[in-house]
């Protein structure tokens, strides 16, 4: 969608050149993905060093000398630490981000220190794995997501990351949740594309709305007798195509699974009351479109 309305903005006609920047983005999404979980390993790492240093002071108290280290010795920490696959991955993607933005890595870790989650979690004497789990997602999802800074950089860094942020946060927590013991290979790095026909989708979907952009505004216009063409939202016309678009061509996508996604993005990107026209239209279009036996669904897309 964002793609499609770039080009119009753009006022250009080089598809190829903006299904590579699509595609750009969507491999933008890894990059935020692998420093959201570095992150973490970078806030251990701080805290670890912190602890070494105050050990090491002339003036070093008692229990500097002797610290709590339940946190940089948290299982979940240690496992992503030394997970072969996502320091793999790190060094190959060149995410080195915080060589140079550690300042935000000590605002995070001040944030979690001075936390309730910290204090139960630091002065509770039974370690086992799940306790673990449990505390570094709570740290990540109450912490780390919603801190300002943190989004600042995150915005400062890469602007496509914006959109990106609650689905690659809330794909990391349903990873930690799924990890059921420290062995290495009880995680493993996520793929942004699940297979050739995946990523696939992706580009046809964007060139066959774009090319047929004219077809698929014929098929909607007269269906608005109370809007003149000119006036419907930009944004939801090209909602619009992209359903018709995947109505048409996408034969084993589900007439039911198209509309409800294209409802939510014009809840999440357009007007208020865009879900609502959009809904309409897409309603009587389908109507329309199986009179006519335009709607030729196999498999899947017959549920």
């Amino acid at each position: 969608m964002q793609s499609i309305y770039a080009m119009h903005l753009n006022g250009s006609e080089s598809i190829e050149n903006h299904e590579k920047l699509l595609l750009k983005s969507a491999d933008n999404i890894l990059d935020l993905y692998l420093v959201m979980l570095s992150s973490l390993i970078e806030i251990a790492k701080r805290e670890s060093l912190f602890i070494e240093k105050s050990a090491q002071k002339h003036t070093a108290t008692s229990q500097e000398k002797n610290p709590n280290k339940k946190f940089i010795n948290n299982s979940i920490i240690n496992l992503l630490s030394n997970n072969n696959s996502l320091n793999t991955m790190l060094i190959e993607r060149n995410i080195n981000h915080w060589d140079l933005n550690y300042d935000y890595i000590k605002i995070l870790t001040d944030t979690i220190k001075d936390s309730d989650l910290y204090k139960k979690y630091m002065s509770n004497e039974i370690n086992n794995f799940e306790e673990d789990k449990r505390f570094i997602i709570d740290i990540f999802t109450e912490i780390i997501v919603p801190n300002d800074k943190f989004y600042e950089f995150l915005e400062d860094n890469n602007l496509t990351w914006i959109d990106d942020i609650p689905v690659v946060n809330t794909h990391i927590v349903k990873q930690l949740n799924l990890i059921k013991s420290n062995k290495n290979n009880s995680f493993s790095v996520s793929k942004i594309f699940k297979d050739q026909e995946d990523k696939e989708y992706l580009t046809n979907l964007f060139v066959k709305t774009v090319l047929n952009e004219v077809e698929f505004a014929k098929d909607f216009v007269d269906k608005t007798p109370n809007w003149d063409s000119e006036r419907i939202a930009e944004l939801d016309a090209i909602i619009i195509k992209m359903a018709i678009c995947e109505f048409l061509k996408f034969p084993s996508i589900p007439v039911k699974v198209t509309i409800n996604e294209y409802l939510e993005i014009a809840k999440e990107y357009s007007t208020p009351k865009s879900s609502i026209f959009i809904n309409g239209i897409l309603d009587n279009l389908v109507k329309e479109y199986s009179t006519k036996n335009k709607l030729n669904k196999i498999g899947r897309g017959l549920i």
